[in-house]
């Protein structure tokens, strides 16, 4: 069954698993204390986590307010062992982790002001170790690659961009923002990469006033793995709420621009799904949804939602989420319709609903699949399918039956006398 690590304001972290009961749509959450948090400071609030699976070992990365971090190993969901702890020295007042990735034996973290680090946690004996990077400040946004081998970030005025990850760390301290030669201050800052930086977006031309337009990219995902550093598809939204899809290969201007998608704030956060053409998008506001990635049309919404979204974790036929109003609920999610334009059958739900006493910032999936969750999901839509299914059929004999008394009713009143 389902198992997400989440972290809330006060710095606990807990491990969450779903069981299912005898109705299909019936699931029970039991909850355990991983690492407890402080009784009232919010200088511990858990601000990212990452979860890499490798055999039977979790590895469970999580970063703090005060710029400490811990790399964990769990063992069956809920047993917990510090593998290191190490803090971010360079985080400053008013600044926050945006990005947080954990590999084999690694943890890439990133900081709104631009501080970049690689930890080693040490392996056979060896001892820890970290390497840092500067990259642009006022970042919203980071993420890593699939593979590693690049990362991409995005923030107020900074244009997604995207690095080549070894490279970033390669470069001597410093370079990474050094944005122009001395020579050549007069030629635009877009037009240059920075030491590693492999593509870069452009901005979207002048509005209808001829004003320039801001550059506020607050939330970003990738759309799918690929071999190649270089080429990328990527998702990223806007504080005005608009959602635009990026292909490196193809230009630096997005090739689809989806206006007015989120309704309050901004976008807050984007998730690529497990179905093809789905992803999920949260604004600042009330609202989830699940968007069909060939048009950027809302395939459905859910409701009930009564506070604002702060972190969703796709786990394949579901998806978790850690909202303000102090609930983490676990939702159904279905494949957008087979063609482009046709009308949904199955729509998204809310599952269970489990409250928590402290605000929760971030949930993260464990990363095992477990077959039973999709096709208990599959096997409830597919019952759904099969009762209106009858009820169509029935109505189909009904029908049939009142035409066939009809039809003898009329040949008995067409009869001479």
């Amino acid at each position: 069954m389902p198992h997400f690590f989440s972290g809330d304001e006060l710095g606990a972290l807990k491990s969450i698993s779903y069981t299912q009961g005898e109705n299909l749509k019936e699931w029970k959450a039991t909850t355990t204390v991983l690492v407890p948090g402080s009784s009232s400071s919010r200088d511990k609030t858990v601000q990212k986590l990452a979860v890499h699976t490798s055999g039977s070992n979790t590895l469970l990365s999580a970063v703090r307010a005060d710029g400490s971090a811990s790399l964990y190993t769990v063992q069956n969901g809920t047993d917990i062992s510090t593998v290191h702890e190490w803090s971010e020295t360079r985080l400053k007042e008013g600044q926050r982790f945006v990005g947080l990735a954990t590999t084999e034996g690694a943890v890439y973290s990133c900081t709104s002001n631009g501080a970049l680090r690689l930890t080693k946690s040490g392996r056979d004996g060896a001892e820890p170790s970290s390497s840092l990077a500067a990259l642009p400040m006022r970042l919203c946004e980071w993420r890593i690659s699939s593979n590693g081998h690049a990362f991409a970030y995005g923030g107020n005025e900074v244009e997604l961009s995207l690095w080549d990850t070894e490279k970033a760390f390669s470069q001597p301290k410093g370079a990474a923002l050094q944005t122009t030669p001395p020579e050549s201050k007069k030629r635009k800052r877009g037009d240059q990469l920075l030491p590693g930086e492999i593509w870069r977006a452009k901005n979207l031309p002048n509005d209808h006033l001829g004003l320039r337009q801001p550059v506020y990219n607050t939330a970003l995902t990738y759309l799918q793995p690929s071999t190649s550093s270089a080429h990328q598809h990527l998702l990223a939204g806007t504080a005005n709420g608009n959602v635009r899809r990026y292909d490196t290969r193809a230009a630096r201007k997005p090739v689809a621009d989806w206006k007015g998608v989120g309704k309050t704030g901004g976008i807050g956060t984007v998730e690529k799904g497990f179905h093809e053409h789905e992803v999920f998008v949260a604004d600042r506001g009330c609202t989830l949804a699940a968007l069909d990635l060939r048009n950027g049309r809302t395939i459905y919404t859910y409701k009930g939602l009564s506070g604002a979204i702060s972190s969703v974790a796709p786990a394949h036929a579901l998806l978790a989420s850690a909202a303000q109003d102090r609930f983490v609920r676990l939702h159904s999610t279905f494949n957008p319709p087979a063609e482009e334009g046709q009308q949904q059958e199955h729509k998204g739900e809310v599952l269970d609903k489990l409250y928590v006493k402290v605000v929760p910032t971030v949930i993260a999936w464990d990363g095992r699949t477990d077959v039973r969750d999709a096709a208990a999901l599959d096997g409830a839509a597919e019952g759904e399918d099969e009762v209106w299914n009858a009820m169509e059929a029935a109505d189909s004999d009904s029908d049939d039956e009142s035409e066939a008394k009809a039809g003898r009713r009329k040949e008995k009143k067409s009869r001479p006398a």
